[in-house]
């Protein structure tokens, strides 16, 4: 089992760590924009920060998906300060129930609505190997 996930979003990078060592460390992708923290809903934004895995979705429609706790109180406050919502719903995730054999050059663009995407033999792995509760940190 992993205690944590790190998501490098400008190298395009999900790492796995288990005491201290990088165990695995896959390439993804993200949102359709990329660049800065996910301030609302439907700015195809990736977050950024420290959160949970809290979930698991086995029928997905993106083959596996687990949960990020995306958005956290400061997500929330930040939003409503600019009178929108945060936005929900943002997993780690596989692709699209029947395009799986786009494998990886699913990763040729950003694609998401501001989750990460993984081919579906990566998200299989990860999803075997993450527990709910353990922690993800994204970073830009």
């Amino acid at each position: 089992m992993i205690d944590r996930i790190t998501v490098a979003k400008s190298d395009r990078q999900l790492s796995v760590w288990s005491d201290g060592r990088k165990l695995k460390t896959y390439r993804i992708a993200l949102g359709r924009n990329p660049v800065g923290a996910k301030q609302e809903e439907g700015d195809m934004k990736t977050p950024e920060g420290y959160y949970k895995i809290d979930g698991r979705n086995p029928h997905s429609d993106y083959h596996l998906a687990l949960h990020v706790s995306y958005p956290s109180e400061g997500d929330i406050a930040r939003a409503a300060e600019r009178g929108v919502n945060a936005g929900f719903d943002i997993m780690i995730h596989g692709i699209r129930n029947g395009d799986g054999w786009l494998g990886g050059f699913h990763r040729l663009h950003d694609w998401t609505a501001g989750c990460i995407a993984m081919t579906d033999e990566e998200i299989e792995e990860l999803y075997r190997v993450t527990p709910d509760g353990t922690p993800i940190e994204i970073r830009p």
